[in-house]
């Protein structure tokens, strides 16, 4: 299971907010680039970066922020936020992003969706989940739908996706534990069907005792936000978690 350190982004700082509540916004950096250089410094090899005023507006904002980061450290960058076209896929792509996440766009619209995975793969796409009471939740969380999560995943799983990221809202920034009957019920519903998933968790992780739990579980990866930048998850030791979970 691969670590992936979190970097949320609004006003081009480095932010975590409570249950995706844009009112909660806390402040931890105010350059990321340098953030971000921390992790890769310790040995870390991954970065989940979401654009959070694209996540709002519907847009991608912050794709200079993304080019710097890339442009900085050889970090895996995965991205999410504000894609809602070929085009944003495009821009993220070739701003420096190995992989971007189809999230409220696979919930509006399936056949682009299914389009974008023709064009880039498996390999590049990951399909978001987020869920607010099991039922999809879109447009920076700010919208609850009416799409059961689990029969939400396997229904893409089905179509050729592999790479699924999802989040209990009610757990993201409380440190609270992850989801791991969330999870677990993915990752059953999956079996049953023989769908191939390479699943990960994010939200609520606190301890490196969480990131074994959901390891022995199957995921495939765990996002991890606050722990880090409230200190109760040390990047060095994360690395070296990292090196032997390798």
């Amino acid at each position: 299971m691969i670590a992936i350190p979190a970097m949320d982004i609004i006003g081009g700082s480095c932010v975590r907010l409570r249950m995706g509540d844009y009112d909660t916004k806390q402040v931890y950096a105010t350059d990321p680039v340098e953030v971000a250089k921390r992790f890769a410094g310790s040995g870390l090899r991954r970065l989940h970066l979401v654009d959070l005023d694209g996540a709002r507006a519907k847009q991608v904002r912050n794709l200079d922020m993304l080019e710097r980061i890339s442009a900085s450290v050889d970090l895996t960058i995965d991205v999410g936020g504000g894609l809602q076209s070929a085009q944003d896929f495009s821009s993220v792509f070739d701003a420096g992003a190995a992989m971007a996440t189809v999230g409220s766009l696979a919930a509006r619209d399936r056949n682009l969706t299914l389009e974008l995975l023709h064009r880039w793969g498996s390999e590049r796409l990951i399909l978001g989940a987020d869920c607010r009471d099991g039922m999809i939740a879109v447009s920076g969380w700010e919208s609850t739908t009416d799409l059961p999560v689990v029969d939400f995943i396997a229904g893409y799983l089905s179509s050729g996706f592999t790479k699924v990221v999802s989040t209990d809202i009610s757990r993201d920034g409380m440190m609270s534990g992850p989801a791991l009957a969330l999870y677990e019920a993915i990752m059953s519903r999956a079996a049953r069907d023989g769908l191939a998933i390479e699943l990960i968790a994010s939200g609520g992780i606190r301890s490196l005792g969480d990131l074994e739990v959901l390891s022995r579980a199957g995921l495939s990866g765990a996002i991890i936000g606050k722990a880090i930048y409230e200190g109760a998850i040390d990047i060095v030791r994360l690395a070296a978690w990292q090196a032997k979970e390798s």
